[in-house]
This record gives structure tokens, C-alpha cells and sequence, in this order.
């Protein structure tokens, strides 16, 4: 595979995923570690990604109020659309983070009464600006790869509260394992807010559709709701619509 090649699709995986790991890369890509890091050296240099230790970030993860090309942006609005649509008027709602939540939190009608607790400073920025709700942020330690807080400060704050309807993102979905993730913290912390929901909603586009992370969250019978950017009847949804309700 040519340089080009091989770099091309390392932006896709680190804009699909949000964060990759350098051993994964090698992997996939079938080449060695010191190849990837020279590659994630150069987009890095580039301006294209942000390079971590064992890895590299998406830019427009990050940076989702001063960057105009977020990821699958019209996408992720169109799963905004869909999952305002399940929040009612007096509902407790608690949300996780990422780009998909900035969507939703912006998506909001003004004339819904709600209270949101949400693990994200980003998100729960978002929501005080332009809902009528109150905002709940839950703090912690702050991950600088998710931008969400972790810890068992916020394990125990999840165990506390009980929610209507939990909204989270994914960076792995099939039907074989289930909701995966390659963050240690942020999958314990989602296993609590989890634990903390009567309903648990999972927003995803259809690109992660049959992706796999290291590490798993929970399997598809813990998930009330799919919502996707494709029509629920799409055939790619066909699967996952035995277990769960597809939106």
C-alpha cells in the first residue's frame, strides 16, 4: 500500500473513531509500528490529526466549536432530528459526549422542559446556550483523549441518579460484540451511566456499523434504541432490529 494510501485511511479511521491506536493501525494496516508513527508524525505536522502518546486524536472532535468540517456532520444532524423526538416535556435525560451529542443538545426545542445531566463540558455548554433545560455537568477528572469526566468521582455521582433516557455515542457497534469502545475510563463510566437508566439509547452513524473496538461497554440487550442516519427499514439495520428498536 502506497503512502497516500495508507494515510488516507488512517484519517478515516481516526475521523470514524475519534482516537486510534498506533499497535491497532499496524495491524490493520499490516505494516510496522515505527511506519505508522512516521505517518501519524507527518498528518500530525500537517495539521490534519492530533498526535498522542501510542496514538493519534481527531481534529474535529476536539475542536467541534472552532472546526466547520466536524465528521459526517450532516449525519450526525439527522440522528439530532431523530433522538429529540424521544425526549419528552419534564424527562431527566442523561448524556454522554462527542460531536453526535454537540448535535443533539443543539437540535433541542426551545419549548422543552427537561433536566440533563451529561458527563461532557462541551455538551453541557451547548445545552445551557441553546435549551430552555436545566444542566447538570458531572465532574471528575477530565480525559484529554474523550473530553468527558471519568473517575470514580463520577461513578459514584451515576450510581446516585436515576434517568429516564440515556444518549450515548460509540466508537464500535456490530451485532457480534455488542457496543465496544478502546478507552479504559470512558468505558467504565459508561457502564454506569448505563446502570443509571431505566432506557438506554445508543446514536451512531451508519459507518460504525460492524466495527469492533478492544474493549466492551455492553451487549445489544442492554440497548433500548438504535438511532442511525439511515431509514430503519435499510437493510444494514436489519440485524440489530431483533434486539433493539432501530430509529
Amino acid at each position: 500500500m502506497l503512502k497516500e494510501e495508507r494515510q488516507t485511511f488512517i484519517i478515516k479511521q481516526i475521523n470514524l473513531h475519534n482516537k486510534v491506536l498506533s499497535a491497532d493501525l499496524s495491524r490493520q494496516l499490516n505494516v510496522s509500528e515505527d511506519t505508522v508513527r512516521r505517518d501519524l508524525n507527518e498528518l500530525a505536522e500537517n495539521g490534519q490529526i492530533i498526535k498522542v502518546y501510542g496514538g493519534a486524536l481527531s481534529k474535529s472532535f476536539h475542536f467541534p466549536f472552532a472546526n466547520n468540517d466536524t465528521y459526517a456532520q450532516d449525519s450526525k444532524k439527522i440522528i439530532a432530528k431523530k433522538a429529540v423526538n424521544l425526549i419528552k416535556d419534564g424527562m431527566v435525560v442523561l448524556a454522554g459526549g462527542g460531536t453526535t451529542m454537540i448535535e443533539i443538545a443543539r437540535a433541542m426545542p426551545k419549548n422543552l422542559k427537561c433536566t440533563f445531566f451529561t458527563i461532557s463540558p462541551l455538551v453541557a455548554l451547548e445545552l445551557v446556550e441553546t435549551s430552555n433545560s436545566d444542566v447538570i455537568l458531572i465532574g471528575g477528572q477530565l480525559s484529554p483523549a474523550a473530553h468527558i469526566s471519568i473517575g470514580s468521582q463520577v461513578i459514584n455521582q451515576l450510581s446516585e441518579i436515576r434517568v429516564d433516557l440515556c444518549f450515548l455515542g460509540t466508537n464500535g457497534l456490530s451485532l457480534e460484540n455488542g457496543v465496544t469502545d478502546s478507552d479504559w475510563e470512558a468505558v467504565q463510566v459508561k457502564k454506569a451511566m448505563i446502570k443509571s437508566a431505566r432506557k438506554t439509547v445508543i446514536v451512531s452513524i451508519a459507518e460504525k456499523l460492524e466495527s469492533t473496538q478492544n474493549l466492551k461497554v455492553c451487549d445489544l440487550n442492554s440497548v433500548h434504541y438504535l438511532i442511525t442516519d439511515l431509514d430503519p427499514t435499510h437493510g444494514a439495520l436489519s440485524g440489530y432490529s431483533a434486539y433493539v428498536e432501530t430509529i
